[in-house]
């Protein structure tokens, strides 16, 4: 018993290190175009996260990481290291795609991929997030 427990563990984080590089691979890939694609389609991915009712709290992240790439974009907040920004792009742009892995349409489980990604995308780059929001609340101070 205490041996298959053992390999399922292992199992498991093996699985989570190959997830784990495919996703850096692909935050990789992300250019300047995919912000601007990202940015255009704002409406879109937030009137998605809305029809989410019960998931208030990724509505809230949502509109964070778009604050976030706005005000980089602008040239407001330039402490954002790139990974951060490519993150944020691959994690709204996943959840606008209609070829995601669970189909949206499908009741009670259809956003289930589209907040794993976004989970995972958060677990990468909450640090970051939390210093862009301590800026933020600084700039409302000053002003």
């Amino acid at each position: 018993m205490f041996f298959s427990k053992k390999k399922e563990e292992d199992k498991n984080i093996v699985e989570k290190k190959i997830d784990d590089v495919y996703m850096e691979e692909k935050v990789s890939e992300i250019n300047e175009g995919d912000v601007e694609i990202l940015l255009d389609n704002e409406e879109q991915i937030s009137k998605k996260l809305a029809g989410a009712n019960s998931l208030s709290k990724y509505v809230e992240l949502g509109k964070i990481m778009f604050g976030m790439v706005k005000d980089m974009k602008r040239g407001a907040y330039t402490s954002v290291p790139w990974f951060v920004i490519g993150t944020i792009v691959m994690v709204l742009l996943y959840m606008l795609n209609p070829m995601d892995l669970v189909p949206d349409f499908i009741p009670g489980v259809g956003y289930i991929d589209d907040l794993a990604v976004l989970s995972l995308g958060m677990g990468w780059i909450e640090t970051d997030v939390h210093k862009y929001l301590d800026w933020k609340l600084s700039e409302k101070r000053d002003a």
